[in-house]
């Protein structure tokens, strides 16, 4: 993974893009100690990162929420 300092990221931001568009992760940092801030990854491999897992129940259970789902308050507490 490539690392740039904020500066160099403002600077050169249509290459980086570019770059993140070829599928390549950038980090970008600050500071004098070079402080890692974020880091930019493609559309599509974010997309995969923010799919939740079960924690424990992980490979055991499946959750699918309806469309049209829905619960009131107090429905809710009195389950």
């Amino acid at each position: 993974m490539k690392t740039l300092q904020l500066n160099e990221a403002k600077t050169h931001f249509s290459n980086v893009l570019k770059e993140v568009e070829a599928g390549n992760e950038i980090a970008i940092s600050r500071g004098k100690t070079n402080e890692t801030i974020a880091i930019i990854v493609p559309y599509q491999t974010w997309k995969k990162i923010k799919k939740r897992e079960l924690g424990t129940l992980k490979g055991k259970a499946k959750v699918k929420f309806a469309t049209d789902f829905s619960i009131t308050d107090e429905e809710l507490l009195n389950s």
